[in-house]
């Protein structure tokens, strides 16, 4: 058999069923992306549908109603909003505007910030986090900072779903001003964690941090991956620089249009937090009671290993797993993990419940 080149992200199925000789049909439920098992919200499908005339023109190129609508969702100006391409465009924009300097990345974490940073001739530090709680040391990275012009971090972290809280967020932006070292703090899961002050968006420190980058992506929250929706969050001058890097019409009119709906849907954001609230301490319990390592989860998705009593490697036991229907992420293309943990994503109660069944089966 063939060596394996793993797939770079989650709902990648194919290759992984022909390499373990598994026909293009098997079933299988999906745990390896991180989406909203609760979207898309019930009526976005038609709208989509009655929406389809426009896109015989042109998008508004400066997407005010967008920007407007995303400014007043965080308490911002539109100045402070750029409308992109996805989450992913938001991450090249903000290493764009650092083309040739020095980055910092906490890692493990989403490998497209350092495929941006490389894209950008940006030098690359990585500064891993300790298995197994994946803690920051803030003072010892702050002291290697002083040498850096740009730190990328994630909040809460993909793929360990651990989040620095405010108290050391506050900190560490203030010790960065000082330096001279630019943050871009990734958001994009923000919106599925418990909405508390320690783990709220940092979009209210804006106006006191102009060094302070945020990245957003609609497309975690709302299960439209395919529609490509992110913003980036910034003081105006910063976002004028982004955007002078950003090609014109980027964003299509179709995900253009529905930003502003999608906001205002406060029943959907209520219905998720509540799914949120109910699942995730109790997919969190029943996966430490198997005796599975288990990193602190703030997110909708958990980084799992056998724990010591069982005799089972991670791949033998994804390979398990996918062999009994059920895919889940790897962790081969994440620096620092290299295939040591497995990401769970957390999905409806019957599809977790079904997913505990063969967890149970695979490590008895």
């Amino acid at each position: 058999m063939n060596e394996l080149e793993w797939p770079s992200h989650g709902g990648q199925a194919e290759a992984l069923l022909a390499h373990f000789n598994l026909p293009a049909d098997h079933r299988l439920e999906d745990f390896s992306a991180n989406l909203n098992p609760m979207g898309p919200p019930a009526w976005a499908r038609d709208w989509l549908m009655e929406q389809l005339a426009g896109v015989e023109c042109y998008p508004a190129p400066d997407y005010h109603a967008a920007r407007q609508a995303i400014a007043t969702h965080h308490q911002l100006q539109p100045e402070q909003v750029l409308l992109t391409n996805g989450g992913a465009e938001a991450i090249f924009l903000a290493a764009a505007l650092h083309a040739g300097q020095r980055a910092a990345i906490i890692t493990p974490t989403f490998g497209e910030y350092d495929r941006a940073c490389r894209a950008h001739r940006l030098s690359v530090t990585a500064f891993p986090l300790a298995a197994p709680n994946f803690t920051l040391a803030c003072d010892t990275l702050l002291e290697a900072l002083a040498d850096h012009d740009v730190l990328f971090l994630c909040r809460p972290n993909n793929p360990t779903a651990t989040l620095i809280d405010t108290p050391t967020m506050l900190s560490l932006l203030e010790r960065t001003a000082a330096l001279g070292c630019r943050v871009v703090v990734d958001e994009a899961f923000i919106d599925m964690v418990d909405d508390t002050q320690q783990t709220a968006s940092l979009a209210p420190l804006l106006a006191r941090f102009p060094h302070l980058i945020l990245l957003h992506s609609m497309t975690k929250f709302y299960t439209l991956p395919g529609l490509r929706m992110g913003y980036l969050l910034a003081d105006e001058a910063t976002i004028s620089a982004a955007e002078a890097h950003q090609p014109p019409w980027s964003v299509n009119h179709l995900a253009a249009e529905l930003v502003a709906p999608l906001l205002a849907d406060d029943a959907f954001a209520r219905r998720t937090q509540r799914w949120l609230a109910s699942e995730h301490p109790r997919m969190a319990q029943a996966l430490a009671q198997l005796g599975l390592d288990v990193a602190p989860s703030h997110a909708c998705f958990f980084l799992i290993r056998p724990g010591a009593q069982h005799d089972i490697t991670c791949d033998a036991l994804f390979e398990q797993l996918l062999r009994r229907g059920v895919l889940v992420r790897h962790t081969h293309n994440f620096a620092g993990l290299n295939g040591g943990w497995l990401r769970v994503a957390l999905r409806d109660a019957p599809a977790n419940q079904r997913l505990m069944k063969v967890l149970h089966d695979c490590l008895r």
